[in-house]
């Protein structure tokens, strides 16, 4: 027969035997099983964040290589996007383009059961997620637009935003909250994507400028150093912007977002703008910048690199 939970001044350990009174609030843990379709800078660093806390993962990737290492972390490894979804709770796709996201999304339907849940956590644009959430509905999948804002620095660290729209369905929160520092829920399915657009296009902006600026000071003779000084402390100044020229300066492009991946931005900003009559010059001009530097073989660098677009005859 139940018996009521200690109260009082009287209870004892030994009155309320075979019970253990804990005044701790115990958290219970249910692991999730997560398929995730994409292991390269992002989604290899979300991988390890979910290890971490305790869910089962597979993975797959098109370069089979570059899944090894969560293998190796304790990840399983599948052979295709079918084998990897084929049982999870979860569904997450970290790919580049909403092509390459179409591609494994389709590779992965005979593994597929209506009621899973779809993340879809890259950059796609908004004719893309779209696109993409049609699929879903055909196949009975709870999809979630929820691309993330952060490079590979908070990516490992596991305090990416998520930017989430769709259904808020509650197997996602331990899958966010493992990869992630703040979700943040803001309305249907291509809501995430549109605010995802406006803040990738700030980060763009801002390095593109700054990327402009040291080019135009190399050109003028001036010495970076007197910069750095000038814009230190100042309105103007902001951690972003010193991580970025402390790249530049030190010719330090390890990629935290590539070239090649924020030129693919400038051109889904651009698509979006031009379907809501706005007119994005910088991000248009960004684009340019990226593709010099990607002809100069700057592609899988750092978006900083675009500095070396400043000099297109070098």
């Amino acid at each position: 027969m139940a018996r009521p939970a200690p109260t009082g001044a009287a209870w004892s350990p030994s009155s309320t035997w075979p019970y253990l009174y804990c005044p701790l609030k115990i958290r219970s843990f249910e692991m999730t099983t997560v398929a995730l379709l994409g292991t390269g800078i992002m989604g290899a660093a979300m991988g390890r964040n979910l290890l971490k806390a305790g869910h089962d993962l597979r993975v797959w990737n098109r370069t089979m290589e570059k899944a090894r290492p969560l293998e190796a972390d304790g990840a399983t490894l599948a052979a295709d996007p079918a084998e990897a979804v084929a049982g999870a709770d979860v569904v997450i796709t970290m790919l580049n383009d909403g092509d390459a996201v179409q591609q494994a999304i389709e590779a992965a339907a005979p593994g597929l059961r209506a009621g899973q849940v779809w993340a879809q956590m890259s950059t796609v644009g908004v004719a893309a997620v779209e696109r993409l959430a049609g699929f879903a509905r055909e196949h009975g999948l709870v999809f979630v637009d929820a691309p993330v804002q952060g490079t590979r620095q908070p990516a490992e660290a596991g305090t990416l935003v998520v930017l989430a729209g769709g259904p808020a369905d509650p197997r996602l929160d331990p899958v966010f909250s493992a990869v992630g520092s703040k979700t943040l829920w803001v309305g249907d399915v291509g809501a995430a994507t549109r605010l995802k657009l406006t803040t990738v296009g700030f980060g763009i902006a801002l390095t593109s400028v700054l990327a402009e600026v040291l080019g135009l000071a190399k050109g003028l003779g001036v010495d970076v150093g007197h910069f750095r000084e000038v814009i230190t402390g100042g309105p103007m100044d902001s951690p972003y912007l010193q991580a970025k020229l402390k790249a530049i300066s030190e010719g330090d492009f390890t990629p935290s977002f590539s070239v090649t991946n924020a030129e693919k931005d400038t051109r889904l900003i651009a698509e979006a703008a031009e379907q809501a009559g706005v007119a994005v010059d910088l991000a248009r001009a960004a684009g340019d910048r990226f593709r010099r530097a990607e002809a100069q073989g700057h592609g899988e660098e750092d978006m900083a690199a675009s500095y070396f677009a400043g000099f297109p005859t070098a």
